[in-house]
């Protein structure tokens, strides 16, 4: 199976579930994206590495990890999200030490938020992509925008008082169609999280 890049596009605020993000993956070469739902303190430490000036006083627990494997040697080569089951995706961690290879089972927000702090590469497989995988619509204007803007909402996020307001929605009574046409309508309104939340009901009845 061929192995596609991913770069981190920006991470979204939740309109559906209290305390969730969605973090915005994007294929190199390519124009489809991958949400997938993480939690608060994810999105925080994801957005912190993003931003390279922003310093916490101490260190996240990601940020300790990383203290940790330097004193040891140890080094994140790669990241890879290898499977996706009833719209959970799992990930590993590709580290080396005296030139021996480990590969270690990890949530995909922990990895990336490790990846990011050893610059290291995030990869997933072709079929993954095309099973979850959606596409963007491209708003001109946001072109023109501050490319701050590719690391969404993180003003919010390394506050310690984010407010976010949200309910549960129940897909399970909806047919595939309306599943459908709900999907291209959370892709048109740039709802990120809703649209990764739709793709998993509808990868589940597949």
């Amino acid at each position: 199976m061929s192995l596609v890049r991913l770069n981190i596009k920006g991470i979204s605020y939740s309109q559906t579930q209290n305390g969730a993000y969605a973090l915005i993956l994007s294929e190199v070469d390519g124009e489809r994206k991958l949400p997938i739902v993480i939690g608060a303190f994810e999105a925080q430490s994801i957005a912190i590495a993003l931003e390279k000036e922003i310093k916490p006083p101490r260190p996240l627990t990601h940020d300790l990890f990383k203290n940790f494997a330097d004193r040891f040697d140890v080094v994140v080569k790669q990241v890879i999200i290898h499977k996706l089951v009833d719209g959970v995706f799992y990930s590993s961690i590709i580290c080396e030490r005296d030139k021996i290879e480990e590969i270690i089972d990890a949530r995909t927000s922990d990895a990336i938020a490790l990846a990011l702090r050893f610059q290291a590469p995030i990869f997933t497989y072709k079929n993954i992509l095309d099973q979850a995988g959606i596409y963007l619509k491209v708003n001109p204007k946001k072109d023109d925008e501050d490319s701050s803007s590719e690391s969404l909402l993180v003003d919010e996020l390394v506050s310690d008082d984010v407010e976010m307001v949200g309910k549960e929605t129940s897909y399970q009574d909806l047919s595939l169609e309306e599943l459908n046409r709900m999907l291209e309508q959370a892709v048109a309104n740039e709802d990120y999280e809703l649209a990764a939340r739709i793709r998993d009901e509808i990868s589940k009845r597949g």
